[in-house]
């Protein structure tokens, strides 16, 4: 068996360290864009409840890609396209009465690839009339604009009856 020259042996364990070093750099990096982009997501859930708490429902729609195949699902069927969803919106909730006060909770944000995330949590509307609440189930998708739902799947979850 020959014997390689020490330099060539020298060369591949130089290269072999810096391709592993080189992927714990891109594992970190990884790691800092999913921080960044799940920040970014709960960025835009904090902006839509204050803006609810606000009573602007024009800015908390901000969230929602403003588009026709934006997507809605809740318990009066699905809505289809911006438009609807926010016609949807201003029916359910005519007024700062009717919206209370909204509090997002038990938020989990799962990234799906590079440009896309699931976010699951639950949602309370604390009312004079009484309150509401439930879970939701959002998809997200990096737009230029940034993070916005692109379908949003909301249902209402009665209160348990106090033991």
């Amino acid at each position: 068996m020959r014997r390689l020259p020490g330099a060539i042996l020298a060369a591949v364990f130089a290269s072999s360290c810096f391709a592993a070093a080189s992927n714990n750099t891109t594992i970190e990096q990884k790691d800092t864009s999913a921080r960044n982009d799940r920040s970014a997501i709960e960025a835009v859930l904090s902006a839509q409840q204050k803006a609810w708490n606000d009573g602007n429902v024009a800015v908390f729609l901000e969230g929602y890609w403003h588009s026709d195949e934006l997507t809605f699902s809740g318990s009066s069927g699905v809505a289809r396209g911006f438009n609807a969803v926010r016609e949807r919106y201003q029916k359910s909730y005519p007024d700062r009465q009717a919206m209370g006060k909204l509090d997002f909770s038990h938020l989990e944000v799962r990234m799906l690839g590079a440009d896309a995330a699931l976010v699951l949590g639950h949602w309370h509307l604390a009312r004079e009339r009484g309150d509401i609440g439930g879970v939701f189930s959002l998809v997200f998708q990096r737009l230029p604009e940034g993070w916005r739902i692109i379908h949003d799947h909301t249902s209402v979850v009665p209160a348990s009856p106090a033991h």
